[in-house]
Protein backbone atom coordinates (compact mmCIF):
# COMPACT_ATOMS: atom_id res chain seq x y z
CA UNK A 1 0.00 0.00 0.00
CA UNK A 2 1.23 3.48 -0.77
CA UNK A 3 2.27 5.54 2.19
CA UNK A 4 1.70 9.29 2.55
CA UNK A 5 4.27 11.33 0.70
CA UNK A 6 5.77 8.35 -1.12
CA UNK A 7 5.80 7.46 -4.80
CA UNK A 8 5.33 3.82 -5.72
CA UNK A 9 6.22 2.61 -9.18
CA UNK A 10 3.41 0.36 -10.34
CA UNK A 11 4.47 -2.28 -12.85
CA UNK A 12 2.38 -4.46 -15.13
CA UNK A 13 3.27 -7.45 -12.96
CA UNK A 14 1.93 -5.61 -9.91
CA UNK A 15 -1.43 -5.15 -11.63
CA UNK A 16 -1.71 -8.83 -12.54
CA UNK A 17 -0.91 -9.89 -8.98
CA UNK A 18 -3.21 -7.30 -7.48
CA UNK A 19 -6.15 -8.45 -9.61
CA UNK A 20 -5.48 -12.05 -8.57
CA UNK A 21 -5.08 -11.28 -4.87
CA UNK A 22 -8.12 -9.02 -4.61
CA UNK A 23 -10.39 -11.51 -6.38
CA UNK A 24 -9.08 -14.32 -4.20
CA UNK A 25 -9.51 -12.42 -0.93
CA UNK A 26 -13.00 -11.20 -1.84
CA UNK A 27 -13.84 -14.83 -2.54
CA UNK A 28 -12.63 -15.86 0.91
CA UNK A 29 -14.83 -13.22 2.50
CA UNK A 30 -17.81 -14.47 0.53
CA UNK A 31 -17.16 -18.08 1.52
CA UNK A 32 -17.02 -17.08 5.19
CA UNK A 33 -20.28 -15.16 4.84
CA UNK A 34 -21.98 -18.03 3.03
CA UNK A 35 -20.90 -20.52 5.66
CA UNK A 36 -22.89 -18.62 8.28
CA UNK A 37 -26.09 -19.40 6.41
CA UNK A 38 -29.35 -17.53 6.76
CA UNK A 39 -32.12 -16.35 4.47
CA UNK A 40 -30.92 -16.71 0.84
CA UNK A 41 -32.11 -13.25 -0.25
CA UNK A 42 -30.49 -11.57 2.75
CA UNK A 43 -27.32 -13.57 2.08
CA UNK A 44 -27.24 -12.46 -1.57
CA UNK A 45 -27.58 -8.79 -0.70
CA UNK A 46 -24.97 -9.07 2.03
CA UNK A 47 -22.58 -10.80 -0.35
CA UNK A 48 -22.91 -8.11 -3.02
CA UNK A 49 -22.32 -5.38 -0.45
CA UNK A 50 -19.45 -7.09 1.40
CA UNK A 51 -17.43 -7.87 -1.72
CA UNK A 52 -18.05 -4.46 -3.31
CA UNK A 53 -17.02 -2.55 -0.19
CA UNK A 54 -13.86 -4.66 0.17
CA UNK A 55 -12.80 -4.23 -3.46
CA UNK A 56 -13.62 -0.52 -3.56
CA UNK A 57 -11.65 0.15 -0.36
CA UNK A 58 -8.63 -1.87 -1.49
CA UNK A 59 -8.48 -0.25 -4.91
CA UNK A 60 -8.85 3.22 -3.41
CA UNK A 61 -5.93 2.47 -1.10
CA UNK A 62 -3.64 0.65 -3.53
CA UNK A 63 -4.46 2.45 -6.79
CA UNK A 64 -5.78 5.85 -5.63
CA UNK A 65 -5.36 7.44 -9.05
CA UNK A 66 -7.44 4.83 -10.88
CA UNK A 67 -11.16 4.87 -11.65
CA UNK A 68 -13.49 2.00 -10.78
CA UNK A 69 -16.56 0.66 -12.55
CA UNK A 70 -18.41 -1.80 -10.32
CA UNK A 71 -21.77 -3.46 -10.72
CA UNK A 72 -22.62 -2.47 -7.15
CA UNK A 73 -21.26 1.08 -7.29
CA UNK A 74 -22.33 4.41 -8.77
CA UNK A 75 -21.11 4.78 -12.36
CA UNK A 76 -18.83 7.81 -12.12
CA UNK A 77 -18.48 9.02 -15.70
CA UNK A 78 -15.07 10.46 -14.84
CA UNK A 79 -13.88 6.99 -15.80
CA UNK A 80 -14.41 7.90 -19.46
CA UNK A 81 -11.44 10.27 -19.35
CA UNK A 82 -9.34 8.15 -16.98
CA UNK A 83 -6.22 6.36 -18.18
CA UNK A 84 -6.82 3.33 -15.95
CA UNK A 85 -10.17 1.85 -14.96
CA UNK A 86 -10.78 -1.21 -12.80
CA UNK A 87 -13.90 -3.07 -13.93
CA UNK A 88 -15.21 -5.34 -11.19
CA UNK A 89 -18.13 -7.62 -10.51
CA UNK A 90 -18.01 -8.18 -6.75
CA UNK A 91 -20.30 -11.21 -6.95
CA UNK A 92 -20.96 -12.64 -10.40
CA UNK A 93 -23.80 -15.10 -9.96
CA UNK A 94 -25.64 -13.63 -6.97
CA UNK A 95 -28.50 -16.08 -7.44
CA UNK A 96 -26.16 -19.08 -7.44
CA UNK A 97 -24.33 -17.74 -4.37
CA UNK A 98 -27.58 -17.95 -2.39
CA UNK A 99 -28.26 -21.58 -3.29
CA UNK A 100 -26.75 -24.35 -1.15
CA UNK A 101 -24.16 -26.43 -2.93
CA UNK A 102 -23.81 -24.19 -5.99
CA UNK A 103 -20.20 -23.57 -7.02
CA UNK A 104 -20.81 -21.70 -10.30
CA UNK A 105 -20.42 -18.13 -8.99
CA UNK A 106 -17.38 -15.88 -9.14
CA UNK A 107 -15.57 -12.65 -8.30
CA UNK A 108 -14.27 -10.54 -11.23
CA UNK A 109 -11.45 -8.00 -11.12
CA UNK A 110 -10.11 -6.51 -14.37
CA UNK A 111 -8.03 -3.50 -15.42
CA UNK A 112 -8.65 -1.44 -18.55
CA UNK A 113 -5.91 0.93 -19.76
CA UNK A 114 -6.17 3.67 -22.37
CA UNK A 115 -2.62 2.99 -23.52
CA UNK A 116 -3.51 -0.54 -24.66
CA UNK A 117 -4.28 -0.02 -28.34
CA UNK A 118 -6.09 2.71 -30.22
CA UNK A 119 -9.27 2.38 -28.16
CA UNK A 120 -7.68 1.07 -24.99
CA UNK A 121 -8.06 -2.45 -23.71
CA UNK A 122 -7.94 -4.93 -20.86
CA UNK A 123 -4.44 -5.49 -19.51
CA UNK A 124 -4.97 -7.54 -16.34
CA UNK A 125 -7.72 -9.60 -14.80
CA UNK A 126 -8.72 -12.39 -12.47
CA UNK A 127 -11.74 -14.62 -12.04
CA UNK A 128 -11.99 -16.22 -8.61
CA UNK A 129 -14.22 -19.27 -8.27
CA UNK A 130 -14.20 -19.44 -4.47
CA UNK A 131 -16.47 -22.48 -4.04
CA UNK A 132 -14.22 -24.36 -6.49
CA UNK A 133 -10.99 -23.25 -4.81
CA UNK A 134 -9.71 -21.75 -8.07
CA UNK A 135 -8.46 -18.40 -9.34
CA UNK A 136 -7.85 -17.93 -13.06
CA UNK A 137 -5.80 -14.84 -13.77
CA UNK A 138 -3.47 -13.04 -16.12
CA UNK A 139 -0.78 -13.37 -13.45
CA UNK A 140 -0.35 -16.96 -14.62
CA UNK A 141 -2.73 -17.57 -17.52
CA UNK A 142 -3.41 -21.16 -18.56
CA UNK A 143 -2.80 -22.22 -22.14
CA UNK A 144 -5.68 -22.74 -24.53
CA UNK A 145 -6.09 -26.53 -24.58
CA UNK A 146 -5.82 -28.06 -28.05
CA UNK A 147 -8.52 -30.53 -28.93
CA UNK A 148 -7.04 -34.01 -28.89
CA UNK A 149 -7.31 -35.92 -32.16
CA UNK A 150 -8.96 -38.82 -30.34
CA UNK A 151 -11.89 -36.62 -29.35
CA UNK A 152 -12.37 -34.76 -32.63
CA UNK A 153 -15.46 -36.81 -33.44
CA UNK A 154 -17.32 -35.93 -30.26
CA UNK A 155 -19.86 -33.08 -30.38
CA UNK A 156 -18.80 -29.57 -29.46
CA UNK A 157 -19.89 -28.40 -26.02
CA UNK A 158 -21.46 -24.95 -25.72
CA UNK A 159 -21.83 -23.65 -22.17
CA UNK A 160 -25.15 -21.87 -21.60
CA UNK A 161 -27.36 -20.34 -18.94
CA UNK A 162 -29.33 -22.87 -16.92
CA UNK A 163 -32.57 -20.94 -17.37
CA UNK A 164 -32.09 -18.18 -19.98
CA UNK A 165 -30.19 -19.60 -22.95
CA UNK A 166 -30.91 -17.27 -25.93
CA UNK A 167 -32.62 -18.78 -28.95
CA UNK A 168 -29.55 -18.05 -31.07
CA UNK A 169 -27.52 -20.50 -28.99
CA UNK A 170 -29.99 -23.30 -29.72
CA UNK A 171 -29.95 -22.44 -33.43
CA UNK A 172 -26.15 -22.46 -33.58
CA UNK A 173 -25.92 -25.65 -31.55
CA UNK A 174 -28.23 -27.39 -34.01
CA UNK A 175 -26.17 -26.19 -36.99
CA UNK A 176 -22.83 -27.43 -35.57
CA UNK A 177 -24.25 -30.48 -33.80
CA UNK A 178 -23.23 -29.18 -30.37
CA UNK A 179 -24.25 -30.29 -26.89
CA UNK A 180 -25.48 -27.59 -24.49
CA UNK A 181 -23.86 -27.59 -21.05
CA UNK A 182 -25.75 -25.56 -18.40
CA UNK A 183 -23.82 -23.40 -15.95
CA UNK A 184 -24.40 -20.40 -13.70
CA UNK A 185 -22.56 -17.07 -13.79
CA UNK A 186 -20.79 -15.62 -16.82
CA UNK A 187 -17.42 -15.95 -15.12
CA UNK A 188 -18.06 -19.59 -14.30
CA UNK A 189 -19.13 -20.21 -17.90
CA UNK A 190 -15.99 -18.70 -19.42
CA UNK A 191 -13.93 -20.62 -16.85
CA UNK A 192 -15.26 -23.90 -18.24
CA UNK A 193 -13.98 -22.88 -21.68
CA UNK A 194 -10.59 -21.81 -20.35
CA UNK A 195 -10.14 -25.07 -18.44
CA UNK A 196 -11.28 -27.24 -21.35
CA UNK A 197 -14.53 -28.48 -19.79
CA UNK A 198 -16.44 -26.91 -22.68
CA UNK A 199 -15.49 -25.62 -26.12
CA UNK A 200 -17.28 -22.28 -26.37
CA UNK A 201 -19.39 -19.68 -24.62
CA UNK A 202 -21.87 -17.90 -26.86
CA UNK A 203 -24.24 -15.32 -25.40
CA UNK A 204 -26.57 -12.95 -27.20
CA UNK A 205 -29.04 -11.98 -24.50
CA UNK A 206 -27.26 -8.86 -23.27
CA UNK A 207 -25.28 -8.18 -20.09
CA UNK A 208 -22.75 -5.62 -18.84
CA UNK A 209 -19.03 -4.93 -19.03
CA UNK A 210 -18.42 -6.16 -15.48
CA UNK A 211 -19.94 -9.53 -16.40
CA UNK A 212 -17.20 -10.25 -18.92
CA UNK A 213 -14.20 -7.93 -18.46
CA UNK A 214 -12.20 -10.20 -16.14
CA UNK A 215 -13.12 -13.45 -17.92
CA UNK A 216 -12.21 -11.86 -21.27
CA UNK A 217 -8.89 -10.59 -19.91
CA UNK A 218 -7.94 -14.08 -18.75
CA UNK A 219 -9.25 -15.83 -21.88
CA UNK A 220 -7.36 -13.43 -24.15
CA UNK A 221 -4.14 -13.85 -22.18
CA UNK A 222 -4.55 -17.61 -22.44
CA UNK A 223 -4.86 -17.46 -26.24
CA UNK A 224 -8.58 -18.01 -26.71
CA UNK A 225 -10.72 -16.35 -29.38
CA UNK A 226 -12.85 -13.49 -27.99
CA UNK A 227 -15.20 -11.38 -30.11
CA UNK A 228 -18.70 -10.06 -30.55
CA UNK A 229 -20.98 -12.49 -32.37
CA UNK A 230 -20.35 -10.64 -35.64
CA UNK A 231 -16.62 -11.22 -35.23
CA UNK A 232 -15.79 -7.63 -34.22
CA UNK A 233 -13.71 -6.74 -31.17
CA UNK A 234 -15.21 -6.50 -27.70
CA UNK A 235 -14.53 -3.05 -26.21
CA UNK A 236 -14.70 -1.76 -22.66
CA UNK A 237 -14.97 1.46 -20.64
CA UNK A 238 -17.69 2.84 -22.87
CA UNK A 239 -20.27 5.42 -21.86
CA UNK A 240 -23.01 2.76 -21.84
CA UNK A 241 -21.63 -0.38 -20.16
CA UNK A 242 -24.27 -2.61 -21.76
CA UNK A 243 -22.65 -5.40 -23.77
CA UNK A 244 -25.10 -7.10 -26.16
CA UNK A 245 -23.25 -10.33 -26.97
CA UNK A 246 -20.00 -12.28 -26.90
CA UNK A 247 -18.21 -15.37 -28.18
CA UNK A 248 -15.35 -17.03 -26.30
CA UNK A 249 -13.94 -20.24 -27.76
CA UNK A 250 -10.91 -22.20 -28.84
CA UNK A 251 -9.32 -20.44 -31.85
CA UNK A 252 -9.62 -23.56 -34.00
CA UNK A 253 -13.43 -23.47 -33.95
CA UNK A 254 -13.99 -19.69 -34.10
CA UNK A 255 -14.56 -19.69 -37.86
CA UNK A 256 -17.03 -22.58 -37.65
CA UNK A 257 -19.05 -20.86 -34.93
CA UNK A 258 -19.01 -17.42 -36.55
CA UNK A 259 -20.24 -18.96 -39.82
CA UNK A 260 -23.02 -20.74 -37.94
CA UNK A 261 -23.98 -17.51 -36.18
CA UNK A 262 -24.14 -15.64 -39.50
CA UNK A 263 -26.35 -18.35 -40.96
CA UNK A 264 -28.61 -18.40 -37.90
CA UNK A 265 -29.01 -14.64 -37.87
CA UNK A 266 -29.27 -14.36 -41.70
CA UNK A 267 -26.29 -11.97 -41.65
CA UNK A 268 -24.68 -11.03 -44.96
Amino acid sequence: MRGAGTIERVTKADDHVLAHDLAEEAGRLLLDLRQRGGDPDVLRKAGDRLSHEFLAAELAARRPGDAVLSEEGVDDKARLSADRVWIVDPLDGTREFGEDGRTDWAVHVALWERSAGDAGGLTAGAVALPAQGTVLSTANPPSAPPRAAATERRPLRLVVSRSRAPGLVHDVAERVNAVLVPCGSAGAKVATVITGQTDAYLHAGGFYEWDTAAPVAVATAAGFHVSRIDGSDVSYNRDNPLLPDILVCRPAIAGLLLDAIREATHAI
